[in-house]
């Protein structure tokens, strides 16, 4: 059975830092794309950043593009995510996915994600 499990949110003040981190089992971790997304009050999902299992490449959306960096601890099987420069409208709940299918063209949209956790809140205010 497949799980991610989501830690590291709370709140923290405009210009500091968090980092988030995606705990994965059930899955072949390495065989797996991982990517956060995040979803704001009254907003979509929305797609902040991936690391692909083929290539080890990186994305991320532009909002957050020098601020944001996602990497893997193999050996934990885990996905991180550091935040740094946080803004107000970096809050949000954030999510982790998996995917053994997706392809890069298809990263930032949620669709190409079958397994998803349960969420961690990062609340960025002074």
């Amino acid at each position: 059975q497949v799980q991610l499990v989501e830690s590291g949110g709370g709140l923290v003040q405009p210009g500091g830092s968090l980092t988030l981190s995606c705990v994965a089992s059930g899955v072949s971790f390495t065989r797996y794309t991982m990517a956060w997304f995040r979803q704001a009050p009254g907003k979509e999902r929305e797609f902040v950043a991936s690391t692909s299992q083929r290539t080890g490449s990186t994305f991320y959306a532009n909002s957050v593009k020098g601020r944001f960096t996602i990497s893997r601890d193999k050996p934990k099987s885990t996905v991180i995510l550091q935040m740094n420069n946080l803004k107000p409208e970096d809050s949000a709940v954030y999510y982790c996915a998996a995917s053994a299918t997706v392809i890069q063209s298809q990263m930032r949209f949620q669709s190409g994600y079958g397994y998803w956790g349960q969420g961690t809140q990062v609340t960025v205010s002074s």
